[in-house]
Formats: C-alpha cells, sequence, structure tokens
C-alpha cells in the first residue's frame, strides 16, 4: 500500500484518502448459525503484513488483531524439501496418469490404512504444508477483493477461540500427495469459529477438517470448495478429501457453500458432531457428498444436489434429510422452523428420517433456511462480498 505524507510543522501526517481506505477494511456481515457471537479481533486496528514472517508471528501472538491480506503470501519453500519414503497405495490405479500418491504420515503407509496392494516409492514435497499455523485466539484474517492468497500452507486453531476468517484462497498445499497438508483444521480448546466467502482448491488432504477434539461452535458459510485437481486419489480430476467433521463435542453449521468436483468427504461427519447442512450448493461429485459416521448428527435441508453420484454414502450416526413436507415439520422442535425439502437433478438420493436427536439443538443459534438454489455458485468464494 502507497503513502502520502505530509509534513506541517515538522508533524508527520497520512493522506486522508490513506486513512479511509484502511478504516474500510473490516469484517462484513456476521454469522448464522452455531458460531453467533464470535467477534474476532474485535475492534483492534487493521494492519496488512510486510512479509510471510510477519504474518506468522501476528497469527500466532495474544494480541486481538484484525490482519489484512491484500496480496499473495506464499509459504511454498519457507521450511525446505523434503525427499523420503513415501507410498503408492492402492487407490493410486492411475500413476503417472493424475493419481495421488501418499506420504508416510504417522505410519500411514502399510496395508491396513493404504491397501494391500501398497508400495514403497520416494516422494518430495514442501514441509511448509504438512502443518498449519498455529493461530492465537482474538483474530479476523480478511482478504481484499480476490486478492487475498496464501498459498502452500494451512492453519491450525488448537486451543484457540473467537477466529474469523474471511475472503481468502488457500491454494497450493502439496496436492499430489494425500497428507500433503490441511487447509484449516481445527482441534481441542477451539471455539467461536467462523469461515466465510473463502476459496480452498489444490489441497493434499482436508480443505477443512474438525477434530478430533472437541472445536466446539463452528460456521462455514459462502466458501467454494473446488476440487478440481490434477492429482486424484480417484483418478478423475476430482478431490476425495474435502471436508471432514470429527469433532468429539462439536456444533457446526455449513451455510451457502458451493462444493464442486469432489468424489467424497464432502462432508465426512462423524464421533459426536452435530451438522446443520443447508442451502448448499453441491455439484459435480463422482462419489458421495455425505458419509455419516457413528456419532454423526446431521440435518440437511434446502440443499441442491447436481450431478452427485451418491448424496449419502452410509448413515452410521443420525440423519435427517428434509423427505417430505409432512416430515420436515419434526424440525421445528430442535431448529424453530420446518426443514425445506432438498433438490436432485442428475442425482442419487438422499434418505435420512431420523429426528429423535435434532431437538438438542433446542434454544441455540440458527441458521435460516430458504429454497434450494444453484445461485449458490455466484455468491460464494473469494471477491464476492
Amino acid at each position: 500500500m502507497k503513502f502520502s505524507l505530509l509534513m506541517f510543522g515538522g508533524a508527520l501526517c497520512v493522506d486522508a484518502a490513506v486513512l479511509g481506505s484502511r478504516a474500510s477494511y473490516a469484517v462484513k456481515g456476521k454469522p448464522e448459525g452455531f458460531a453467533t457471537g464470535v467477534t474476532g479481533g474485535g475492534k483492534a486496528a487493521c494492519q496488512v503484513p510486510s512479509s510471510v514472517a510477519q504474518l506468522t508471528t501476528w497469527l500466532t501472538d495474544n494480541v486481538a488483531r484484525c490482519i489484512v491480506i491484500d496480496k499473495e503470501y506464499n509459504f511454498k519453500g519457507t521450511q525446505g524439501k523434503a525427499v523420503e519414503n513415501g507410498c503408492r497405495p492402492t487407490s493410486n490405479a492411475c500413476p503417472g496418469k493424475g493419481g495421488q500418491d501418499a506420504i508416510n504420515l504417522n505410519n500411514w503407509c502399510q496395508p491396513k490404512f493404504a491397501g494391500a496392494g501398497v508400495k514403497t516409492i520416494q516422494v518430495s514435497y514442501d514441509k511448509a504444508g504438512l502443518y498449519g499455523i498455529n493461530m492465537g485466539s482474538n483474530k479476523s484474517l480478511i482478504g481484499v477483493g480476490n486478492k487475498g492468497v496464501i498459498r502452500g500452507r494451512g492453519l491450525r486453531i488448537a486451543k484457540a477461540k473467537n477466529i474469523i476468517i474471511q475472503n481468502i484462497h488457500f491454494t497450493e498445499i502439496n496436492p499430489q500427495y494425500i497428507w500433503g497438508g490441511d487447509a484449516i483444521a481445527t482441534d481441542a480448546g477451539s471455539d467461536l469459529l467462523w469461515v466465510d466467502h473463502c476459496k480452498f482448491s489444490l489441497i493434499g488432504r482436508q480443505m477443512f477438517v474438525a477434530g478430533t477434539g472437541a472445536a466446539g461452535r463452528i460456521t462455514l458459510s459462502n466458501n467454494e470448495f473446488d476440487g478440481q485437481t490434477s492429482w486424484s486419489a480417484t483418478c478423475d480430476n476430482r478431490h476425495y478429501y474435502a471436508i471432514y467433521l470429527d469433532g468429539s463435542a462439536d456444533k457446526v453449521t455449513m451455510k451457502n457453500n458451493y462444493i464442486h468436483h469432489t468424489s467424497g468427504r464432502s462432508p465426512k461427519v462423524g464421533q459426536n458432531t452435530f451438522l446443520h447442512a443447508v442451502n448448499n450448493y453441491w455439484y459435480s461429485n463422482s462419489g458421495h457428498a455425505f458419509d455419516n459416521l457413528a456419532g454423526g448428527k446431521v440435518v440437511a435441508e434446502g440443499n441442491y444436489f447436481q450431478s452427485v453420484a451418491t448424496p449419502l454414502l452410509e448413515n452410521k450416526g443420525a440423519f435427517f434429510g428434509s423427505p417430505s413436507t409432512s416430515a420436515n415439520t419434526a424440525c421445528k422442535t430442535g431448529l424453530g422452523h420446518n426443514c425445506q425439502m432438498n433438490t436432485f437433478v442428475s442425482s442419487g438420493k438422499l434418505g435420512g428420517t431420523d429426528t429423535a436427536f435434532i431437538s438438542t439443538v433446542k434454544g441455540q443459534p440458527i441458521a435460516s433456511v430458504s429454497a434450494a438454489s444453484t445461485n449458490i455458485k455466484n455468491l460464494a468464494g473469494v471477491g464476492r462480498i
């Protein structure tokens, strides 16, 4: 940013136009759903970090901050490269033609995880991507227009609370490798997280993952989860590891997100997570959208599924898929409104008729619902706020 500096009687003055532009940097809107009440950096003055190093310092310290991203911050190469043994899992049936190999993180490259046909191979990856930046509490991280990009590294939120991440594009985190790194990950001790109008693309592992410790209250809204990739675990240019919600005591709202060109985990839900998935748009999913494990509790309403092969892979927990106008009246006990029907075009069916669990969120902040729409794709992601 350029400053116009004037000297009056020995005092250094900043041009009023510059002050006005800085003053305009602020979080826009408020979250709906479970993260209602999050304030992030609050009234802290918004500042633009001068470098990757300063951005890292501001993200990790214990100071309430409003951090403005008005350009690309590239973490690739900041921690060097690793060359070591990894593996080619059984899932990679298209080596050299767009498959995804794996880093041997947590000794994953063994048959019980990587499949009976796993082969040891050498992998070379960027070390910065493997572990996210550990954020401190009370932060607002906001992008300017469509210029705010964090490349090569993600964020980790554990033992940190009251965080807003808005209008940022996270990209290129070792996309060629399973276990290449997550874009945003939460864990035990976190609470009140709002991720809004962000874009996720070319991520090696999860675009968003919550768990396995309690991550508290989360709202994911107006985000674009772009699964288009040249390295696909399912060998079809679609990303498999999109969204995984597996916290031990989490309540998650997903509203107005555009989730496209994925092949699985969009999202996968488990352990003890309550998910309200409302008014999202899934497009071109060659595998499954929802996968509900034991302990997962999901209400899905007002969503639009277009060209989604399997909207729900399995339900080992509790799942309500808003199957009919008569059945949808059950939502009122917990959500305060009758659920809205989902829409399916060139897609499988959702199913899910469990209702007893819905009342467990009675009295908590719940996102509103409207009719399912494809217009979500025109409103979600960076630069559209």
